[in-house]
């Protein structure tokens, strides 16, 4: 029988949930109620003045083409992002669970890069494949790959998804190295016995235990991908070539920090926010079901 917890007071869970519940307040709903306030203004580039356009902003980003442009970018760069990430990161997972010398350096690794910032893992990939002087692009120009992100829209973007995946694969290896070491050798050896080989050991039973941290992990890198990745973008890339690599959230700080059009900002921040609200939902209303716990 399961021990219930209960306090001496009625107070005492309120105030343990009360910081919690305070940075919630300050951190989220604050900032996101200003965005939906400035969405329905035009305000100067001093903040001094501000008219009420209700949602003419709204409706202007909806006929500009490059805002328009920046929503197949950001679709594309996110579903890259964690297909990428996610397959990798269980594949070097799986090796890892196999490998029994050394195994502790191994893992650890394999970790290091989430180490690392966001920005700072920008950089590094900016000089690893700076067309000048990158190391990664002389590689390239010696199997006669001429790379130049600089103008190749198509490359840049490649840069981006390479970059952003690279940062994030420690994350998912962390999370499925702890699910595959949670499932039974038993059933594993069971199937073995019944001449079941590698891969179908895998795909039938390895692979459907991991659904709950799959799940988990799908919505983690997607958030990451819309909401994480602007600092990377932006010392990389920095949007360009022609808006090649301008997703919405990058989208939003050239519209506001560099164009001042605050206004606009904010809108683009409210449809960014609802985008990955939307996002989430399908994905526990619906995907959610296919899970196995």
């Amino acid at each position: 029988m399961q021990k219930r917890v209960t306090f001496n007071t009625k107070t005492l869970p309120y105030l343990l949930v009360g910081p919690q519940i305070a940075v919630t307040l300050v951190f989220f709903f604050w900032p996101s109620w200003q965005a939906l306030e400035s969405a329905l203004y035009i305000e100067d580039a001093f903040g001094l003045s501000r008219d009420f356009v209700g949602l003419r902003n709204f409706r202007d980003l909806l006929n500009d083409d490059v805002y328009l442009a920046s929503f197949g970018v950001s679709f594309f760069f996110g579903i890259a992002v964690t297909f990428l990430t996610m397959a990798l990161a269980l594949a070097l997972a799986s090796a890892a669970n196999r490998v029994l010398r050394a195994a502790t350096a191994y893992r650890t690794m394999l970790i290091w890069p989430y180490a690392v910032a966001p920005a700072l893992a920008g950089v590094i990939w900016y000089f690893l494949m700076n067309p000048s002087l990158g190391i990664a692009s002389y590689w390239l120009d010696a199997v006669g790959v001429d790379w130049n992100h600089y103008v190749n829209g198509d490359q840049a973007l490649l840069l981006v998804i390479i970059a952003a995946s690279w940062k994030q694969i420690s994350y998912n290896f962390l999370f499925f190295l702890a699910g595959l070491q949670s499932i039974p050798q038993s059933l594993i050896e069971a199937a073995a016995i019944d001449r079941a080989g590698p891969m179908r050991r895998f795909w039938t039973i390895i692979f459907p235990l991991l659904t709950p941290t799959t799940f988990f992990l799908l919505v983690v890198n997607l958030v990451y991908a819309f909401f994480d990745t602007f600092s990377l973008i932006h010392a990389t890339t920095q949007g360009g070539p022609a808006n090649a690599t301008s997703t919405l959230v990058v989208k939003v700080y050239q519209t506001g920090f560099v164009g001042q059009d605050y206004g606009s900002s904010a809108a683009q921040s409210v449809i960014l926010m609802a985008i990955v609200i939307a996002m989430t939902f399908v994905q526990f209303r619906y995907i959610d079901r296919r899970v196995n716990y």
